[in-house]
């Protein structure tokens, strides 16, 4: 017997209706819906009667739903018991590459030093599916851009920058701040990084009356600072990706007025029904590391 149906059905008993449960468990309704189905056919008989929009409880569930209460139970607390003998306590973190290539090698070693009996379990994935993880419960936190939903608290860590980058033998090098006029001249290498895409390139030279020249168009982070510091043309990045070469010289920042707002917002999520266990820890680490002057307190 599946215990996932053995909850659907306790929590449309307990909510008083299909789009309560659904919204507590975190499923759509028709999912709810296919597992008391699911439920019924496994136990051969019908939950609930249906009156329109009203439904309560058959004779026969009534008699089943301390039975179920009672499994659901059990299976809780079985499964509390075994996470706790079996291993120590794992904190669910899910992040984007960004994060996972530029900021996790860090944080981990801090967050160890303070939490050492804690075991750290990291998934990289898309903004969108660590929302959706989260919302599933697997995942306690993750890290992402401004994503919103009712289920979910969010705290704002930071503000990444999007920078213009180039090497440093690059005629901007030596001038720090340039105009979009300059910038429509020199080749461009296109990194999609989420708050610049190809449309908003092209809109921020209509008013010029010219096309960008873009030499190429890429998916990877990395191949993008490497024909940069390559000499093979411009790229906007992720200032958070490229802090240790403006740290060392291999690429400069160059300042453009009009795209000074350029920025990708990181948030802290979890879901607001959970204990926020470290979350106080992992806020302040992160606070610690990011040390660029984008940083939002609070």
């Amino acid at each position: 017997m599946n215990i996932e149906n053995i909850e659907a059905f306790i929590y449309v008993v307990h909510f008083g209706g299909f789009k309560k449960a659904a919204s507590a468990l975190f499923l759509s309704q028709p999912a709810v819906t296919a597992r008391i189905q699911s439920l019924e056919r496994e136990l051969d008989l019908q939950l609930f009667e249906r009156n329109g929009k009203l439904i309560s409880l058959s004779e026969d569930a009534k008699q089943f739903l301390p039975y179920a209460e009672q499994i659901l139970g059990t299976y809780r607390k079985s499964m509390k018991h075994l996470r706790k003998s079996a291993s120590p306590d794992v904190l669910r973190i899910g992040c984007t590459s960004l994060f996972s290539h530029y900021v996790i090698p860090d944080l981990l070693p801090l967050f160890r030093q303070q939490y050492p009996e804690i075991r750290i379990k990291l998934v990289t994935d898309s903004n969108e599916q660590i929302l959706e993880k989260v919302l599933n419960k697997e995942l306690d936190y993750g890290l992402v851009r401004n994503l919103t939903h009712p289920s979910i608290e969010a705290t704002r860590l930071f503000e990444n920058k999007i920078v213009l980058a180039v090497q440093p033998d690059h005629p901007f090098a030596a001038k720090g701040e340039v105009t979009l006029e300059e910038l429509a001249r020199q080749p461009i290498i296109f990194y999609e990084c989420g708050s610049l895409d190809w449309a908003a390139i092209h809109r921020m030279f209509d008013s010029l009356g010219k096309v960008p020249r873009i030499e190429a168009q890429l998916d990877n982070l990395e191949a993008a600072k490497t024909l940069v510091s390559s000499g093979s043309g411009v790229s906007f990045l992720p200032e958070l990706s490229i802090r240790k070469e403006l740290t060392d010289g291999r690429l400069k920042r160059i300042t453009i007025a009009p795209l000074a707002h350029l920025s990708h917002p990181t948030n802290l999520i979890t879901l607001k029904q959970t204990v926020p266990l470290y979350r106080k820890a992992l806020i302040e680490i992160l606070e610690s590391h990011i040390e660029f002057p984008y940083r939002v307190n609070g």
